[in-house]
């Protein structure tokens, strides 16, 4: 049993980074350890990182990779970091990133010798594409990943879609669909928070508000939301359009608005980590628009219905499981047509969307709480499934993809040691320059 053994999470993104997956483990480890459950989170080292968790959160060697994938890349043989782990009594390994998080995982399991839950959250195929430029490198990539994810001894998906994907991919062993919650409470924000929004932005009572939260990427399906509002105003309909969140794609985001003549109606307002302060967005907007094909899950989507929002969503996209067209949201087209015509035909209503959110909050809404329980009930399940196995010894990855991820690392190795020295000629540079200056300053001529 695991009453008395520690729970350990493995990530490649966790605070101060903030994104979906980063959100799930916080919520993960704050409510095991709530609940009296011990818990201990591993994930790569990040500058100005502030460790204010009552939990052990253990930070081991990474490069910046986040101009590449977004997040660092974690060091996966960290003999400290093992070390440290070994120390937790850990009683079971849940990664939520198939790459480093995982490698490490796997070591850690040729261990202590517990089972690893794997949650699938992404479309990595897609993050691939992105980052990987040349073809063979992508399959290459795909290839470790499944076979990373494959090795794990129970998978997880966050929805149905998302398991497909991953079939897609070429894993071929069994998954279970575990959806994530939200954290929001289910009620909207107090109402003078809601009021600050409404000054902040100038928005007037009449004039509808749609709202998008997430990374600022095209694939989320922002080129469909702009053109939708440029159909909007070739209709003379008015409205405002708040885009939440940040990515390397913003300022091309930005321009193409200002190109296609809808700047004036947008509003962009960053990343916001004040969970207070996103949840009074979320209550002042009368729509969600999030039309992405991108997303496995959607966590927005639930926290919009916590606030009481309804969502306009792909039809057949993983975000729009578990909702009903028209009536706790609403299912376009991948067209910007379908979106427009969505929008004139419910976005001048106001009443109509209140309905629609307040059913959403109704029928949709997950708390992390119920999440997190149903997963620890499945962790029981699990390491009594693999307390009946017997594991050989020095398995712990096939000879090719060991060397592959040996060479990688001794790679990342020689790139930190380089990024070290560079910052230690810097620093020395720096100190010169002001001892020379200093010199030169105290020897100038005094000015007549």
């Amino acid at each position: 049993m695991l009453e008395n053994q520690s729970i350990c999470l493995l990530n490649d993104s966790f605070p101060p980074l903030i994104d979906g997956v980063a959100n799930t483990v916080v919520n993960y480890a704050n409510i095991l350890h709530d609940n009296g459950h011990p818990v201990v989170v591993a994930t790569p080292r990040y500058p100005g990182s502030i460790e204010e968790y009552p939990y052990p959160v253990i930070r081991y060697r990474s490069l910046n990779t986040t101009k590449l994938v977004g997040y660092r890349a974690g060091y996966p043989f960290s003999m400290s970091a093992l070390s440290k782990i070994q120390k937790e009594n850990v009683g079971l390994i849940h990664s939520h990133c198939p790459i480093m998080s995982t490698l490490l995982a796997r070591t850690l399991r040729e261990i202590i010798n517990v089972p690893i839950v794997f949650t699938y959250h992404s479309k990595f195929d897609v993050d691939f594409a992105q980052a990987l430029k040349f073809g063979w490198i992508e399959k290459a990539a795909i290839k470790v990943l499944v076979n990373n994810i494959s090795a794990c001894d129970e998978v997880w998906v966050v929805s149905q879609g998302a398991g497909e994907n991953l079939r897609g991919l070429g894993y071929e062993g069994d998954y279970r669909v575990m959806h994530n919650g939200v954290d929001f409470p289910k009620r909207r924000a107090d109402k003078q928070q809601i009021e600050a929004v409404s000054l902040a932005h100038h928005l007037q009572a009449d004039v509808p508000v749609f709202l998008f939260v997430g990374r600022i990427k095209w694939y989320k399906g922002l080129r469909l939301i702009l053109d939708a509002l440029g159909i909007l105003k070739q209709h003379q309909f008015h409205c405002r359009m708040i885009f939440v969140g940040d990515g390397d794609e913003l300022d091309e985001v930005k321009q193409y608005a200002a190109r296609i003549g809808v700047m004036s109606s947008c509003i962009f307002t960053g990343a916001i980590r004040d969970r207070e302060q996103l949840r009074a967005y979320f209550s002042r907007a009368n729509l969600f628009l999030f039309p992405s094909a991108y997303d496995t899950n959607g966590i927005v989507v639930r926290e919009a219905a916590a606030c009481a929002l309804g969502s306009v969503l792909l039809r057949g996209s993983c975000a729009a499981e578990d909702v009903q067209d028209g009536r706790n949201g609403i299912f376009i087209d991948e067209t910007a047509q379908s979106l427009a015509q969505a929008l004139l035909s419910i976005g001048g209503n106001f009443d109509a969307m209140a309905a629609l959110g307040q059913r959403a909050q109704d029928e949709i809404y997950i708390a992390w709480q119920d999440s997190v329980q149903t997963a620890w009930s499945r962790y029981q399940v699990v390491l009594d499934q693999y307390q009946g196995k017997h594991r050989k010894s020095n398995s712990v990855f096939d000879y090719d993809v060991e060397l592959l991820f040996r060479a990688v690392a001794q790679v990342y190795e020689g790139m930190d040691r380089m990024r070290r020295t560079k910052t230690s000629i810097q620093r020395h540079t720096r100190t010169l320059g002001a001892q020379v200056a200093e010199k030169l300053d105290r020897h100038k001529p005094e000015q007549q």
